[in-house]
């Protein structure tokens, strides 16, 4: 639960950078880098439990 709370923590200070400075490029950089990491994520959690279900 900490985790989830310093990546929000993250979150704010990108978008507070950004809003900040006029840096409007970082927004869809880290949605994306977000994105990312969750398909990473989903993939090495679904795999396992497919083949398993297979076999």
């Amino acid at each position: 639960m900490r985790y989830v709370k310093y990546l929000w923590r993250l979150l704010k200070e990108f978008f507070a950078f950004a809003r900040q400075n006029k840096a409007w490029w970082i927004i869809p950089l880290v949605v994306i880098l977000l994105l990312m990491a969750l398909f990473v994520v989903a993939g090495q959690v679904a795999g396992p439990m497919f083949i398993y279900t297979v076999y």
